[in-house]
């Protein structure tokens, strides 16, 4: 994949990635704020941004199984991506006007307008940060789709990162503009209903580019037989269809059904994993958990421990002034993040190609934990700016390499993800494998070799050796035989356990974070937590299967 015409085809297909982000990041930014003026508490205001993260992981997996096996004439990825993208649009719609919404919902009621906004608004947050981040799952399972090759993959990934970190760098920078002196905002009512109106119209662009040129391929239809002679095509919307008849005739005894159905599914997927996924989604755990503590809480330390500032402070106070000051150039810091990310999202696959992906993962969180080391040392304001712009490097690193290296798992199922794996059975002498014997109920001449019989479903081995009569179990039991079928595995399935580390990993911070600079007594436990979670990061990276070298030792 080289030419100018395929970078820029890359790019318009990643244009939603960079339209995403840029309204979560933007959004999720100006939403403190609208939430502090409703009159929501700081102390639930966090709990309302982990609304979001909560519930993507509980249905991401679910979202990406089913777009594995989606066999909708729209394609397999593109339904959902529909179906996402309008949540978003619905979020961005809400969280501006929730106070209009409301005076119109409240029928001149205080209290009750008071409410319905708080709930309007803490409806259009969770909306927009569920929404927007489980809809980056079948957008990595479209480029999965898209793009097979390993090197093709890689460009494709690599491109995707940088819309991200593009898209990062256009939502920060955009709430920090005034956008209420100018004649937009004047017709629409405010400096949120300009902002919000402009990410609508760059989500709405964003999400017609992508479609108009991601050409997703049609799932041939399966054709299901009912009665002799008549075929049904069995898609989406057949089984939905399906699902409508039941819900008609029992709806109690279907959502019963469906609510107990989705839990066995939620638990098979995080812990049935192949044990590559497994090794690789523990190590982006880690290492996300590192990279989110420090972009959550640090302008929060450089306001408070660089320029020693008191956010609860008068203002106009000059301890309020320096955190202010602090504030902004801690936003400089993560500003300097997403462009360094940027970068490294450009030259990743020449990197990959020079270095290889074990050296590139690894240094980058080195790197980033040495940088937050020097970043909980050091009192200058110049160095900690350039640290954290370092960072950047692996930011860019766990948006790429982990799902190319999905992708290289799926594309050679048979040697990363074994559909079985057999543990031999020792007794009396005797090694059993699953090769070793044939069982079969039928009781006939011919069903065993020479050596053995069967009668009654065990199995006899003659010879000069003791007899042993292991008995015929179902699954294999008796043998000590365990089946994983990942034959049929879906990538989609994988890159949604890989986004799930990612939402887990600002769950934990924003539920202990506060707990720990409380016990601490100082604000300089963010990055040192962080350093802690890279650290313990770079440990689980070693043991990342990154090519079949790997899984020998």
């Amino acid at each position: 994949m080289t030419g100018w015409r395929s970078q820029w085809h890359l790019v318009l297909l990643n244009s939603l990635t960079c339209g995403l982000e840029i309204c979560v990041a933007a959004g999720i930014t100006y939403v403190p704020p609208l939430l502090l003026e409703a009159g929501v508490e700081e102390q639930y205001m966090t709990m309302v941004l982990g609304i979001g993260p909560v519930l993507g992981l509980l249905f991401i997996p679910l979202i990406g199984s089913a777009s594995d096996h989606c066999n909708s004439s729209y394609g397999r990825r593109r339904p959902f991506i529909w179906l996402l993208s309008l949540g978003v649009l619905l979020a961005l719609f809400i969280i501006p006007h929730a106070d209009v919404l409301a005076a119109n919902l409240s029928w001149g009621s205080t209290s009750r307008n008071q409410a319905l906004q708080v709930g309007l608004l803490i409806l259009g947050v969770g909306l927009l940060d569920f929404c927007g981040q489980v809809c980056f799952t079948p957008l990595e399972a479209l480029l999965s789709d898209l793009y097979r090759e390993r090197d093709d993959c890689g460009q494709a990934f690599a491109m995707f990162s940088f819309m991200v970190s593009l898209g990062g760098c256009i939502g920060y920078l955009l709430p920090a503009l005034d956008w209420s002196g100018g004649l937009l905002s004047f017709y629409l009512g405010g400096q949120a209903e300009c902002l919000f109106s402009l990410l609508i119209l760059i989500f709405v662009v964003s999400v017609l580019v992508t479609m108009k040129v991601s050409e997703e391929p049609s799932s041939t239809l399966e054709l299901v037989p009912s009665e002799p002679g008549r075929f049904f095509p069995r898609s989406c919307c057949y089984l939905f269809q399906c699902k409508l008849r039941a819900l008609k005739s029992g709806p109690l005894m279907c959502l019963l059904r469906t609510c107990w159905s989705m839990t066995p599914a939620i638990y098979r997927s995080y812990c049935h994993v192949p044990r590559v996924m497994r090794q690789l989604c523990l190590a982006q755990l880690c290492s996300w958990m590192g990279v989110m503590s420090f972009m959550l809480f640090y302008t929060d330390f450089v306001g408070e421990g660089l320029y020693e500032g008191v956010p609860s402070a008068a203002p106009g106070t000059i301890l309020r002034q320096r955190y202010d000051e602090g504030i902004r150039m801690g936003s400089l810091g993560l500003f300097l993040q997403c462009a360094t990310s940027t970068f490294f999202s450009l030259v990743m696959s020449r990197l990959v190609h020079l270095f290889g992906s074990r050296v590139v993962y690894l240094s980058s969180m080195v790197c980033f934990t040495i940088s937050a080391l020097v970043i909980c040392l050091s009192k200058s304001v110049l160095l900690v700016t350039a640290m954290s712009a370092l960072t950047g490097f692996a930011y860019a690193t766990l948006q790429t390499l982990p799902y190319t290296l999905t992708c290289h798992y799926h594309k050679e199922k048979e040697v990363y993800m074994q559909n079985s794996k057999t543990k031999k059975g020792h007794t009396n002498g005797f090694t059993i494998t699953r090769d070793s014997v044939c069982l079969t109920l039928d009781n006939g001449p011919g069903d065993l070799n020479h050596k053995s019989d069967i009668s009654n479903g065990h199995v006899s081995y003659s010879g000069d050796e003791p007899e042993y009569y292991p008995p015929l179990h179902q699954n294999g039991a008796a043998l000590g035989l365990e089946s994983e079928d990942f034959g049929k595995r879906g990538v989609g399935l994988d890159f949604a356990i890989l986004d799930s580390t990612f939402l887990l990993s600002q769950v934990f911070p924003t539920l202990f974070m506060g707990m720990i600079v409380q016990f601490t007594e100082s604000v300089t436990a963010y990055i040192a937590s962080s350093a802690i979670f890279s650290a313990i990061g770079i440990y689980f990276a070693t043991h990342i299967i990154f090519d079949q070298k790997d899984l020998r030792s």
